[in-house]
């Protein structure tokens, strides 16, 4: 395997222990040495990342960096400007503003903020539903499917609610029928549903059209359900594409939705965007004279730069230029599923996704190679705007050139991903 000492791990030469030391006399514990090392091992490891979400490489730096020489700190409402002059709020509002259009939400009418990730929105959107149907009842219910992401079951404990973990179809949408019955055992509490648009694991969208009306069949008016929206991913292509149903709508009884900033929109810090209605942020309201602002955000001092980044990659971006991403990565993602299929690997592409789930490589040195998230028999590539067909195409070579080492005395053989990933996708001996 390639370059194995400084792809799989960084061994710096120079030390990175933080002493009070002078450098040695190759220089090698001067703090720049140290930077342009871990720069150097940085640049050879983002051509071998595959399984994160993450665009993995960003090409406004020079740009942006002069803005590193102050602190930018948006804390309180980004919609009030007070005391704290250093911060980044007509950008965080601009920004705001965008993703409202694009969610169907009059400016008037929506309240969100610019967060530190997909975690935060979703402790976010799940507080404010559970706080605005308190009222209703002191119990709600959350339900979400075994392939939310964890963040969700996080919420759960952190606010002491029940949490009703919904079955997941075998493409990792949420199965509707198995949310009708836990419904349905928890009638006359309020609801709050967190609906996946693009699961971690599968790229699954949840029939959020369909779940809305099973809560009208089972009889949950709209102000005894709170739905948000995790679209920490793939609410920054399915926008982008035509013919697909379910889109997420403010049009439709939802409360809220989430979506990551350093995903696909490219931002070189974890940062995101939680939109919700304005009518129910004034559950949390509260007024702060240290700050001459409201607390209505889960953190207190929020980075002042991220807005600036976000805002600096939709202006430059656009429309267009999303739109040829979103198109070109599910192209890609085509391409690395046929190629596995031909090299009879069990592999699935949801439809609308960018994240092809395949066969777990059996060599843990070639999962951490390629960055690989796994999960039992299954590991998944996401095919980010960064990922190119090169680095695909190297990827597929070695992992064919692997498998004939991992199977070739027969003591070893593919596993049998019917349950994972479907019949028709398992390319095992016994379904070949």
């Amino acid at each position: 395997m390639e370059g194995k000492e400084n792809i799989l791990r960084i061994t710096p030469k120079s030390s990175i222990e933080v002493e009070n030391e002078e450098a040695d006399e190759n220089g090698q514990n001067d703090p720049i040495h140290v930077l342009n090392d871990f720069h150097k091992f940085l640049s050879i490891r983002a051509n071998y990342h595959l399984g994160y979400p993450f665009h993995i490489k960003y090409e406004d730096s020079d740009t942006m960096a002069p803005l590193l020489q102050f602190h930018l700190n948006n804390l309180g409402d980004p919609f009030v400007d007070r005391n704290y002059g250093l911060n980044s709020k007509q950008f965080e509002v601009a920004v705001l503003d965008w993703f409202a259009e694009l969610w169907d939400i009059p400016k008037e009418d929506y309240w969100g903020y610019i967060t530190n990730g997909g975690t935060e929105g979703n402790l976010h959107g799940i507080l404010i539903g559970l706080v605005s149907k308190r009222e209703l009842h002191p119990e709600g219910v959350l339900y979400a499917s075994q392939e939310s992401h964890y963040s969700i079951s996080k919420a759960a404990r952190m606010y002491r609610i029940k949490l009703e973990t919904v079955n997941a179809l075998v493409t990792g949408e949420m199965d509707c029928q198995d949310l009708r019955n836990k419904l349905l055992l928890n009638r006359g509490k309020p609801a709050i549903i967190n609906v996946n648009i693009g699961t971690t694991f599968k790229g699954g969208v949840d029939d959020i059209d369909l779940i809305i009306k099973i809560l009208e069949e089972c009889e949950f008016s709209e102000d005894q359900f709170y739905i948000h929206c995790d679209a920490a991913l793939s609410g920054l292509i399915i926008p982008f594409l035509n013919d697909v149903p379910n889109k997420v709508s403010f049009k439709k009884p939802i409360g809220s939705v989430c979506v990551s900033g350093h995903k696909f929109l490219g931002c070189p810090i974890p940062c995101g965007v939680q939109i919700t209605r304005k009518k129910h942020i004034n559950v949390l309201s509260n007024n702060i004279d240290y700050i001459a602002s409201k607390d209505l955000t889960i953190s207190g001092s929020r980075n002042g730069h991220t807005p600036v980044f976000m805002w600096y990659s939709l202006k430059t971006k656009g429309h267009k230029q999303l739109e040829t991403d979103v198109h070109e990565c599910l192209k890609r993602a085509c391409f690395l599923k046929d190629q596995l299929k031909e090299a009879r690997i069990s592999c699935m592409l949801n439809e609308f996704s960018n994240t092809v789930v395949f066969e777990k490589p059996l060599d843990d040195e070639f999962v951490l190679k390629w960055q690989l998230s796994c999960k039992g028999d299954l590991a998944h590539v996401i095919v980010m705007p960064t990922v190119t067909t090169e680095n695909l195409k190297m990827f597929i070579d070695e992992l064919k050139q692997s498998r004939l080492s991992w199977f070739q005395k027969g003591s070893f053989y593919p596993s049998c991903v019917e349950e994972e990933i479907g019949e028709e996708n398992c390319d095992c001996d016994a379904h070949f």
